[in-house]
C-alpha cells in the first residue's frame, strides 16, 4: 500500500483500509483541531517523534476495550476498596500530560509528545475534546492518563505512574465513569499484553470501521468535566 500524502490546505484523509500493513497511512498536514477530530472519527491518530515529519497510523486489527467488560483484578480491587488515593477528572490536564512525556518507557527512547502533540492537545483540551485523569497522594500527582472524546467513543493517548499501580487505579476508575456516561468503547489504539490484562480484545478493520461509522451518528460537542473526586460521583463499591 502507498503511503499518502496529507496536503496542507484541506482537510481530508484517505479510508485508513489503506493504511500500511504496519498501520502508516499518511504523512504531512498539521494538527489543527478539525483535522485532529476528522482522524480520530475514523480510526486515525498522528504518532511521530520531533524530528520527523507530522505522521497519521491506523492499526488493525484494533485493540478495543468496551467498558461493561473491563476485568478487574484481585488486588487492583483490593486497592481501589482500601482508597489511598483521590482520583480526579480535568484538574491538571498540563501536569499529566508532562508527566506521560517525561516518564521512562522499557524499550523506548524519548517521547512521541513531542511540543507540537503537546501544544495541540492542550488546545483540545481547552475546547473540550481531551481530558485527563489524576490520582493524587495528598497533594502529590502519582498517576494518570489522558484522551479525546469522540461522540461515544473514548480514544486512549498515555498514561504514566510514579506509583505502583496507580495509572492502573485512574484508568479502572475512568472505564468505570465511562460506562455510566454510557460511552460504547475505549479505543486503545496499540495491542499491549497491559490492556489485555483488563479485557481489551483485537477487533477486525470490518468491525471496528462499522463502529466508527455508527459512532459518526454521535453529535461531536465538547465535554467540559470537571470532577474532584471521582468516587463520590458514582461509587466503586460495586468493584
Amino acid at each position: 500500500m502507498p503511503v499518502f500524502h496529507i496536503p496542507d490546505d484541506e482537510l481530508v484523509f484517505p479510508h485508513p483500509k489503506f493504511a500500511e500493513k504496519e498501520g502508516l497511512l499518511g504523512i504531512g498536514g498539521d494538527l489543527s483541531p478539525n483535522r485532529l477530530l476528522l482522524a480520530y472519527q475514523n480510526g486515525i491518530f498522528p504518532w511521530f517523534s520531533e524530528s520527523e515529519p507530522i505522521m497519521w497510523w491506523s492499526l488493525i486489527p484494533r485493540l478495543i476495550l468496551l467498558p461493561e467488560s473491563i476485568i478487574i483484578s484481585h488486588s487492583m480491587k483490593t486497592l481501589i476498596h482500601a482508597r489511598p488515593w483521590r482520583v480526579s477528572i480535568n484538574e491538571d490536564f498540563n501536569a499529566v500530560i508532562q508527566s506521560c512525556a517525561r516518564i521512562k518507557r522499557k524499550g523506548q527512547q524519548g517521547t512521541w509528545i513531542n511540543k507540537l502533540v503537546y501544544d495541540a492537545f492542550i488546545e483540545m483540551h481547552q475546547l473540550g475534546f481531551a481530558h485527563s485523569v489524576e490520582v493524587w497522594e495528598e497533594s502529590e500527582l502519582i498517576g494518570g492518563l489522558y484522551g479525546l472524546t469522540i461522540g461515544k467513543m473514548f480514544c486512549g493517548e498515555s498514561m504514566f505512574a510514579s506509583k505502583s499501580n496507580a495509572s492502573k487505579y485512574a484508568f479502572i476508575h475512568f472505564v468505570k465513569w465511562l460506562k455510566t456516561h454510557q460511552f460504547d468503547l475505549i479505543d486503545c489504539q496499540q495491542d499491549t499484553p497491559h490492556l489485555k490484562r483488563f479485557g481489551a480484545e483485537l477487533y477486525s478493520g470490518t468491525s471496528f470501521f462499522d463502529y466508527l461509522e455508527k459512532n459518526k451518528k454521535h453529535e461531536l460537542s465538547p465535554v467540559f468535566w470537571n470532577v474532584s473526586n471521582l468516587e463520590n460521583e458514582y461509587g466503586i463499591a460495586h468493584v
